[in-house]
């Protein structure tokens, strides 16, 4: 791994002068026009550097408690402090110093003729000179994969790179919050491992990742904390194996358990492997335990 790509995805929090970035989100309510409560009531607190997916159906509220984070969406009632800053008395412009977002769709984010113009706008909108700029786009776009497409026009490139060209932007913008919304959309095996890595070096470097997911395998296998939530509240917050445990919640959130939890539950095993090493560890305790030690 060269300098370039390890300085992208290990981002250090930045020229905040708050050093405690605690994101404390309590009693947020949000109603749309329509009339729709979207979120109903949701009280978490995220210290920095933590991994948390936010899992549940579509219309479970995932994607609107999350915008709050950046001020795309406002409280109807509550309240979202990240650090000693306010949600509600920030700016988008503001609030971007310290989140980035990564949108579902790279379409709505992707909007510049080359692939390095749309990564280096965040970077210049948040004050970056001009050296500055050049080395963190070149650095975020080693991270993810696409130094070699710096002058390609994005919407030449298919789903799966203009996703990573929407990572490589917030990436540039070394924000101490990164916000993945349904980050493996379109991506073969080798875009997951790649974009788990960079979710590793961020979080090793201090930075807050969140993320939306329905990949419930590559939520198990990159996130400490995870959350389920439905009908706009939390349902479930803990410790991904414990979480996973917990059939009722998931059930009630229609949310699916990880492959190898789900073949554990099959062999009656009464546990939550998150991964294969300890699903191959639980799978030895069993053989000893069905062969009486021997």
């Amino acid at each position: 791994m060269s300098r370039s790509t390890r300085d992208a995805a290990a981002v250090p929090p930045g020229d905040d002068d708050d050093d405690d970035l605690t994101i404390r989100i309590q009693a947020l309510r949000h109603t749309y026009a329509s009339g729709v409560e979207a979120v109903a009531g949701v009280d978490l607190d995220i210290p920095p550097g933590q991994k948390l997916a936010i899992v549940g159906q579509n219309g479970a509220g995932k994607t609107t408690l999350v915008r709050h984070l950046n001020g795309m969406v406002r409280p109807t009632a509550g309240s979202v402090r990240i650090g000693d800053w306010s949600t509600a008395e920030k700016s988008i412009a503001e609030l971007s110093h310290r989140v980035g977002y990564v949108f579902q769709n790279p379409d709505e984010q992707i909007f510049a003729r080359t692939v390095a113009a749309d990564v280096a706008f965040g970077p210049k909108n948040l004050g970056f000179d001009e050296h500055r700029t050049a080395d963190s786009v070149a650095a975020a776009l080693e991270a993810v994969g696409l130094a070699h497409e710096a002058g390609a026009h994005p919407h030449h490139l298919s789903l799966s790179e203009r996703k990573r060209v929407a990572i490589a932007a917030v990436l540039a913008m070394q924000t101490p919050i990164v916000v993945l919304d349904e980050p493996t959309t379109g991506q073969d095996d080798a875009g997951v491992r790649l974009i788990s890595t960079i979710i590793e070096r961020l979080t090793a470097a201090g930075t807050t990742v969140i993320a939306i997911t329905h990949d419930m395998d590559f939520c198990v296998e990159n996130f400490d904390r995870v959350v389920v939530m439905t009908r706009g509240t939390v349902r479930a917050d803990g410790p991904a194996r414990e979480v996973f445990a917990r059939e009722d919640a998931l059930e009630h959130a229609a949310v699916e358990p990880p492959q190898l939890i789900r073949l554990a539950t099959a062999l009656g095993w009464g546990e939550t492997p998150t991964d294969p090493v300890s699903f191959v560890d639980a799978l030895e305790r069993h053989r000893r335990g069905s062969s009486g030690g021997r």
